[in-house]
């Protein structure tokens, strides 16, 4: 068997306890057959047998994806599916090849259930616009497939129809035994609670921001965007998605705008002006973020965004680096 199908085999059954040595183990196989970060090891003198353990891990900064194929053992598969970020029309696009697209979103499902239990439980109602303007993201994906998975007859997705929107919130309130999520990125939600205001089809929904103004307004504060949400949805919190095209998996903030990483990912920071100074313990700095489920990229990541990490490793984002692209998910202050 090889150490691909070995190591997917045991991804689900990754604790705590274990997330290193697979980290390490997925790193060294990493380092010999996926070319692009192969020769950033090698422009930095690592050599992967000397490293022992994660907070010597090498990240690879996440512009790679723009500029190289970020593929493990490209020789042996095409990508089946293609994701590109957001981003406007004078930005590139990362792009993340995905050699199978099922292990996306049955991971992306798992992790789904451990934060909300089954998706059967659930209608999914997306309001992402730019997303499907601009076409082959991973979230709508995500999205399409727990709509699907969860045998739900309405549509999932609205482009700008607020009206069409509010009829299918109040539809599928009426669903026994349904509880109804709006996923919606930054500003189109601030735009639905604008025109919509206070509702009884709004009132009792989990709201589940991605994140992203892409322009279309000013950038705020996570606190100041969930409490202008909430004067339309009601004053249960707002729950928030960590997630990018770079990665397969994600994080959850279930409405205290704190991120809690699945077993699947592992966030670390660093000190923002030394990209290489990693700590196990640092309180706030920029992201680097390992996800395991990166098999057939590059697991290790070094991102553009800032974090404050808690003691019971929960993280909250602060905002972007400057100078970096605005993105979708990532881009609140």
């Amino acid at each position: 068997m090889s150490f691909r199908s070995e190591f997917l085999q045991s991804l689900p059954r990754v604790t705590a306890a274990t997330f290193e040595a697979a980290a390490l183990a997925l790193f060294r196989y990493q380092a010999a057959h996926c070319p692009p970060y192969a020769e950033y090891l090698a422009q930095l003198g690592r050599r992967p047998a000397a490293v022992d353990c994660l907070v010597e891990v090498p990240f690879l900064p996440i512009e790679f994806f723009k500029t190289r194929a970020v593929c493990t053992a490209p020789a042996e598969w095409v990508p089946r599916e293609t994701f590109l970020s957001s981003g406007t029309t004078l930005q590139q696009r990362s792009r993340h090849l995905v050699r199978d697209p099922d292990l996306y979103r049955a991971n992306a499902a798992r992790i789904f259930e451990l934060s909300y239990g089954p998706l059967t439980d659930w209608t999914f109602l997306a309001l992402l616009p730019s997303y499907l303007e601009q076409g082959q993201s991973s979230l709508v994906a995500m999205v399409a497939y727990f709509a699907r998975q969860a045998g739900q007859q309405q549509p999932a997705f609205f482009l700008h129809d607020h009206a069409a929107l509010r009829t299918a919130l109040a539809t599928a309130r009426q669903v026994p035994g349904r509880r109804v999520m709006l996923i919606g990125v930054s500003y189109a939600l601030l735009d639905f609670a604008a025109e919509t205001g206070p509702a009884p089809e709004l009132q009792g929904l989990t709201v589940l921001e991605t994140g992203g103004m892409k322009g279309r307004r000013r950038e705020m504060i996570r606190e100041e965007l969930h409490q202008e949400l909430q004067l339309a949805f009601g004053p249960a919190g707002i729950h928030s998605e960590y997630g990018m095209t770079e990665l397969l998996s994600q994080a959850y903030s279930l409405g205290d705008g704190r991120f809690r990483c699945p077993a699947p990912l592992r966030v670390l920071l660093r000190d923002p002006s030394d990209p290489f100074s990693v700590g196990n313990n640092r309180p706030d700095g920029a992201i680097n973020v390992v996800d395991l489920a990166n098999v057939d990229s590059c697991a290790f990541i070094e991102t553009k965004d800032l974090a404050r990490m808690y003691s019971d490793g929960s993280f909250e984002v602060l905002g972007r680096m400057d100078n970096s692209d605005v993105r979708g998910c990532n881009q609140l202050a």
